[in-house]
Protein backbone atom coordinates (compact mmCIF):
# COMPACT_ATOMS: atom_id res chain seq x y z
CA UNK A 1 0.00 0.00 0.00
CA UNK A 2 2.68 2.57 0.79
CA UNK A 3 4.79 2.15 -2.40
CA UNK A 4 1.25 3.03 -3.93
CA UNK A 5 0.57 5.76 -2.55
CA UNK A 6 4.42 6.63 -3.49
CA UNK A 7 3.39 6.30 -7.10
CA UNK A 8 0.45 8.32 -6.91
CA UNK A 9 2.45 11.17 -5.05
CA UNK A 10 5.02 11.12 -8.38
CA UNK A 11 4.58 13.84 -11.28
CA UNK A 12 2.64 12.65 -14.12
CA UNK A 13 6.02 12.22 -16.32
CA UNK A 14 7.54 10.02 -13.98
CA UNK A 15 4.29 7.83 -13.25
CA UNK A 16 4.30 7.58 -17.05
CA UNK A 17 8.08 6.50 -17.32
CA UNK A 18 7.31 4.11 -14.63
CA UNK A 19 4.26 2.44 -15.81
CA UNK A 20 6.43 2.21 -19.68
CA UNK A 21 8.99 0.48 -17.84
CA UNK A 22 6.43 -2.03 -16.45
CA UNK A 23 4.99 -2.55 -19.37
CA UNK A 24 9.01 -2.98 -21.20
CA UNK A 25 9.19 -5.66 -18.22
CA UNK A 26 6.19 -7.37 -18.76
CA UNK A 27 6.42 -7.90 -22.54
CA UNK A 28 10.16 -8.67 -23.01
CA UNK A 29 9.63 -11.42 -20.07
CA UNK A 30 6.08 -12.66 -22.01
CA UNK A 31 8.31 -12.66 -25.04
CA UNK A 32 10.80 -14.79 -23.60
CA UNK A 33 8.48 -17.17 -21.61
CA UNK A 34 6.51 -17.86 -25.11
CA UNK A 35 9.67 -18.31 -27.21
CA UNK A 36 10.98 -20.91 -24.87
CA UNK A 37 7.92 -22.87 -24.24
CA UNK A 38 7.59 -22.98 -28.38
CA UNK A 39 11.30 -24.26 -28.75
CA UNK A 40 10.19 -27.03 -26.14
CA UNK A 41 6.90 -28.10 -27.92
CA UNK A 42 9.39 -27.86 -31.16
CA UNK A 43 12.07 -30.35 -29.27
CA UNK A 44 9.15 -32.56 -28.28
CA UNK A 45 6.99 -32.63 -31.38
CA UNK A 46 7.29 -35.91 -33.18
CA UNK A 47 6.15 -34.93 -36.71
CA UNK A 48 2.78 -36.90 -38.66
CA UNK A 49 2.93 -33.73 -41.24
CA UNK A 50 2.72 -34.72 -45.64
CA UNK A 51 6.35 -33.21 -45.82
CA UNK A 52 9.49 -34.87 -45.51
CA UNK A 53 11.61 -35.43 -42.70
CA UNK A 54 14.28 -33.20 -43.77
CA UNK A 55 12.25 -30.45 -44.11
CA UNK A 56 10.38 -30.68 -41.42
CA UNK A 57 13.95 -30.46 -39.07
CA UNK A 58 15.20 -27.57 -41.63
CA UNK A 59 11.89 -25.59 -40.92
CA UNK A 60 12.00 -26.57 -36.91
CA UNK A 61 15.25 -25.73 -36.98
CA UNK A 62 14.63 -22.69 -38.91
CA UNK A 63 11.67 -21.94 -36.60
CA UNK A 64 14.36 -22.59 -32.98
CA UNK A 65 16.72 -20.21 -34.44
CA UNK A 66 14.29 -17.27 -34.71
CA UNK A 67 12.61 -17.94 -30.96
CA UNK A 68 15.90 -18.19 -29.86
CA UNK A 69 16.89 -14.52 -31.41
CA UNK A 70 13.86 -13.40 -30.11
CA UNK A 71 14.90 -14.82 -26.52
CA UNK A 72 18.26 -13.22 -27.26
CA UNK A 73 16.51 -9.87 -28.37
CA UNK A 74 14.46 -9.86 -25.21
CA UNK A 75 17.10 -10.46 -22.96
CA UNK A 76 18.89 -7.65 -24.18
CA UNK A 77 15.95 -5.11 -23.91
CA UNK A 78 15.63 -6.48 -20.20
CA UNK A 79 19.68 -5.48 -19.53
CA UNK A 80 18.83 -2.10 -21.04
CA UNK A 81 15.95 -1.74 -19.04
CA UNK A 82 18.10 -2.24 -16.15
CA UNK A 83 20.66 0.09 -17.35
CA UNK A 84 17.80 2.88 -17.77
CA UNK A 85 16.23 2.01 -14.27
CA UNK A 86 19.63 2.46 -13.06
CA UNK A 87 20.06 5.59 -14.67
CA UNK A 88 16.85 6.91 -13.32
CA UNK A 89 17.25 5.73 -9.80
CA UNK A 90 20.76 7.70 -10.06
CA UNK A 91 19.54 11.00 -12.03
CA UNK A 92 16.23 11.00 -9.64
CA UNK A 93 16.99 9.74 -5.95
CA UNK A 94 17.34 13.13 -4.38
CA UNK A 95 16.53 12.03 -1.35
CA UNK A 96 19.77 9.69 -1.04
CA UNK A 97 22.07 12.00 -2.31
CA UNK A 98 20.59 14.57 -0.30
CA UNK A 99 21.37 12.33 2.81
CA UNK A 100 25.27 10.66 1.72
CA UNK A 101 25.88 14.52 1.43
CA UNK A 102 24.37 15.42 5.02
CA UNK A 103 26.24 12.41 6.66
CA UNK A 104 29.52 12.92 4.77
CA UNK A 105 29.27 16.55 5.89
CA UNK A 106 29.28 15.32 9.39
CA UNK A 107 31.59 13.85 9.14
CA UNK A 108 34.43 16.45 7.85
CA UNK A 109 32.65 18.32 10.40
CA UNK A 110 33.11 16.06 13.10
CA UNK A 111 36.60 15.23 11.87
CA UNK A 112 37.69 19.03 11.66
CA UNK A 113 36.98 19.53 15.06
CA UNK A 114 38.54 16.95 16.12
CA UNK A 115 41.44 18.27 14.01
CA UNK A 116 41.34 21.59 15.45
CA UNK A 117 41.70 20.20 19.34
CA UNK A 118 44.27 18.11 18.79
CA UNK A 119 45.91 21.45 17.00
CA UNK A 120 44.89 23.22 20.25
CA UNK A 121 46.77 20.71 22.17
CA UNK A 122 49.90 20.37 20.42
CA UNK A 123 49.93 24.39 20.57
CA UNK A 124 49.61 24.33 24.17
CA UNK A 125 52.26 21.96 24.40
CA UNK A 126 54.75 23.42 22.55
CA UNK A 127 53.39 26.74 24.25
CA UNK A 128 54.56 25.35 27.31
CA UNK A 129 57.63 23.82 26.44
CA UNK A 130 59.01 26.87 24.70
CA UNK A 131 58.29 28.52 27.71
CA UNK A 132 60.42 25.96 29.66
CA UNK A 133 62.92 26.56 27.43
CA UNK A 134 62.96 30.06 27.33
CA UNK A 135 63.14 30.03 31.32
CA UNK A 136 65.93 27.53 30.85
CA UNK A 137 67.67 29.26 28.41
CA UNK A 138 67.38 33.05 30.22
CA UNK A 139 68.50 31.77 33.74
CA UNK A 140 71.11 29.54 32.14
CA UNK A 141 75.05 30.81 33.19
CA UNK A 142 76.06 29.39 29.81
CA UNK A 143 74.59 32.14 27.51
Amino acid sequence: MASSSRITILPQSKEALLKSYNARLKDDVRSMLENFEEILKLARRESHSQISKITQCEQDALEMQVRSANMVRAGESLMKLVADLKQYLILNDFHSVNEAITNNSQLFRATQIECDKKLMKLRDEMAMDLYDLEEEYYTSIFK
